[in-house]
């Protein structure tokens, strides 16, 4: 939202007109009141006070320091992470007033020219407000220089990145402090959208403002609808059609990695819809014209990591799609909050898959060890707000500090689609005493692993093993304790302990409840299908879907598979080489009637649609006949032409016999991606030969023996591949799957 669009229209009654706020407020922005905070907040920093401000996104966070610089003498130090940012504000600013040296940006995209400007406006007091960088801050040139500049006070915007709990950790923003204080102290103004009360306190703490005066505004967007969606092999085409359904809105799609931005902002572009990637790899002015495309609607869709975003003043933005699960939820509450800022229509949904939290796991290992234990227990607040049947907007609010007292917002899936509620205060007491015994020291995860009996290396070392409350809880599940501890958060029966993040502590009302037990409730979770449970047709498609078909005809689906049975038993191979259940689920739902069309299933390419699509293509176009069947074709995921590139190269080095962990490390991939490259390759029809690397690194034994497996299996699933060759490593058994599917299926 931009500085105009945090106001409302209403006059103020009883403003006298030399009042300097309202005077300002309208002479330069051409309205006639504030919003929330703002007046309060202002007139706390000109009267020369530490101010801390917590407003959300969209709260009119700019302006309460933008105005209070263009009416103080002096020029004030804005302290902010990101050059895009910096511009965008400085571009706002200079629209507002008829002098473009009412405020520069200092950081190392300028020559030395235009440093030299920008230092002459300083000093010749033209400009009000002057963005840096922290890096540029910590130079001594620069700090030389603003010694003798007049400084009226700093603002330090995004100041979350001071605090190692925050989301977005910037080291250089704990040397803030020392370097005011060398540069000459004046007031200071941190302002973030995003803070648990653990990083407030390290804000404050660190930047030498206990003194504050504080200012938090409500977190509760009402206008954003949250939503939580299971992460399967359908998500490319589950989210195109969403978009599409959308006509022309603005939407950004958050991914964690770069290379994943790459890949689906081209999925989306070969699909007919306007995007563009953006992330710290591209090059600044290929950046800045991304940016720029979105915000003059050029383009309909930004395809980011999180480094999109921060400050970017688009208030139509009606949905924000988490590709992946965020880090934390402060980056997933910052990230949603660019929806709907203008308060209309805000989507916010996010995809997770538990696999997910796995990979971020694996990221932080070789991080100091600190870091690596408060990276983790982010994560798993956010697998807690991803897994809850608790309303999203009440569990989201607690998290930073907020209570929300209606039973219903609305606004969210699980509030929306309200799953039962249960007794459960003999529960309660069981898990208050559990921490009780636990001297009220220990984490979520030590607290059900007490209750639930398992003697884990940690408890052994304690002796809480020994207690007579271990294993109080062992006849209930795992997630219905962690139902009731997070129930049991809300209620604020246990609270975390804000220094020791996640250490459970009891509350007076917890110890009341404890003395004269009352109705405690909590969400009754949905019993997950056990896999062994199920037939093996049952749980073929279950492998393919993550839970349970998404296959629009059932009918046609379970024709295909009865075919599929057929030409395996003919061909002497299982029936998954054929086509994977995920392939035929993506054709019972698009029904493809041409080769061509056949190419845009999943794990389909031309060889394999030439060697086995004929009889299948023929099936689905005699049912769609027969049954009148409109095919949804304008839905229809078209995959992107020329990502075979990478694919023929990869053939080629195979041909060549390049050693496949040469060829990952020339590819600049992990050695697993380059396996997944490889298994698309050959899933998609084509034969490969990768003898000459078996032999190199694995004895004829081991490869004869996971072979003869795959061969009488009935499915190539590797989690029941693992489980069942249980001598031999993930690695060893994918590369042989590898051969086994060439030989075979190729």
């Amino acid at each position: 939202m931009n500085t105009l669009q945090s106001f409302g229209t209403k006059s103020t009654k009883h403003v006298k007109k030399e009042d300097i706020l309202y005077k300002g407020l309208k002479k330069y922005f051409g309205f006639d009141t504030f919003k929330g905070n703002q007046e309060a907040i202002m007139k706390s920093i000109l009267s020369g006070r530490d101010t801390f401000v917590l407003m959300p996104t969209g709260g009119g966070k700019s302006l309460c320091y933008q105005l209070p610089a263009l009416l103080s003498e002096g020029t004030a130090i804005v302290i902010s992470p990101l050059i895009a940012l910096m511009k965008n504000q400085v571009d706002l600013l200079r629209n507002y007033h008829e002098e473009d040296n009412v405020a520069h940006y200092l950081n190392s995209s300028l020559t030395k020219t235009e440093i030299e400007e920008v230092k002459n406006d300083i000093i010749n007091s033209k400009t009000k407000l002057l963005y840096v960088a922290p890096e540029s801050l910590t130079k001594q040139e620069n700090i030389d220089f603003l010694q003798s500049v007049k400084i009226s006070f700093y603002a330090v915007d995004e100041a979350h990145c001071i605090s190692e709990w925050g989301h977005d950790f910037r080291p250089e923003y704990r040397r803030i402090r020392p370097i005011i204080n060398e540069i000459g102290v004046r007031p200071v103004i941190a302002l973030t959208a995003t803070a648990t009360p653990k990083v407030q306190h390290d804000i404050q703490k660190t930047l030498g403002m206990m003194n504050a005066a504080v200012f938090k505004s409500s977190f509760n967007r009402p206008n954003l609808y949250y939503e939580i969606r299971p992460k399967t092999d359908k998500i490319d085409s589950e989210i195109i059609k969403y978009i599409l359904s959308q006509k022309n809105k603005s939407g950004i799609v958050y991914c964690l990695s770069r290379k994943k931005v790459n890949d689906f902002a081209e999925i989306l572009q070969a699909n007919g819809i306007k995007a563009l990637p953006y992330h710290a790899g591209l090059d600044a002015a290929t950046r800045s014209a991304h940016q720029d495309a979105f915000l003059m609607e050029e383009v309909q869709v930004i395809v980011a990591t999180i480094a999109f975003g921060m400050g970017i003043d688009k208030p139509d933005i009606r949905y924000v799609i988490h590709y992946d699960i965020p880090k934390s939820l402060e980056g997933y509450y910052q990230e949603t909050g660019r929806a709907g800022r203008d308060g209309g229509e805000g989507n916010c949904i996010a995809f997770y898959a538990r696999k997910d939290l796995q990979k971020l796991k694996r990221f932080m290992q070789g991080k100091p060890v600190a870091e690596q234990e408060i990276g983790e227990q982010l994560l798993l607040e956010t697998a807690a707000y991803a897994e809850t049947s608790i309303c999203r907007r009440k569990m989201l609010l607690h998290y930073f500090g907020e209570e929300y007292n209606k039973p219903n917002c609305g606004n969210c899936d699980n509030c929306l689609n309200p799953k039962i509620k249960v007794e459960a205060k003999e529960l309660l007491i069981t898990v208050l005493e559990a921490i009780e015994a636990l001297k009220e020291k220990q984490k979520t995860e030590y607290v059900i692993n007490f209750l639930l009996g398992n003697e884990t290396a940690e408890i052994e070392t304690y002796g809480h093993n020994e207690l007579e409350e271990f294993g109080s809880g062992a006849d209930e599940e795992e997630s219905t304790w962690q139902s009731v501890i997070r129930q049991a958060l809300l209620d604020n029966y246990i609270k975390k302990d804000i220094e020791n993040y996640g250490i459970l502590k009891i509350t007076k009302k917890g110890k009341d409840f404890l003395k004269k037990p009352v109705s405690f409730k909590i969400t009754k979770e949905e019993e997950e299908e056990i896999e062994e449970e199920l037939d093996l047709d049952s749980a073929d498609i279950m492998a393919s879907s993550g839970g349970s078909s998404g296959a629009v005809d059932p009918v046609l689906f379970a024709m295909m598979k009865d075919l599929r049975k057929k030409m395996a038993k003919k061909l002497n191979v299982p029936p998954y080489v054929i086509f994977q259940p995920a392939t035929l689920e993506a054709m019972a739902t698009t029904y493809p009637i041409t080769l061509e069309e056949l190419q845009n299933m999943p794990g389909v390419g031309p060889g394999k649609a030439k060697r086995y699509g004929k009889e299948f293509i023929e099936l689905i176009k005699k049912h769609v006949e027969e049954n009148e069947i409109e095919r949804p074709e304008d839905l229809r995921v078209k995959t992107v032409a020329n990502k075979s590139k990478l694919k023929v190269s990869i053939v080629q080095a195979i041909d060549r016999k390049v050693a496949l962990d040469d060829l990952a490390e020339s590819k600049g991939m992990d050695f697993e991606d380059m396996l997944s490259e490889v298994e698309a390759i050959i899933y998609a029809g084509t034969k490969i030969n990768i003898d000459y690397f078996l032999n190199e690194i694995m004895d004829p034994d081991t490869i004869e023996e996971i072979y003869s497996y795959f061969k009488q299996a009935e499915t190539d699933d590797l989690e029941m591949a693992v489980e069942n060759l249980p001598d031999f490593t993930e690695t060893e058994i994918r590369l042989v799957r590898i051969k086994f599917f060439s030989d075979m299926a190729n």
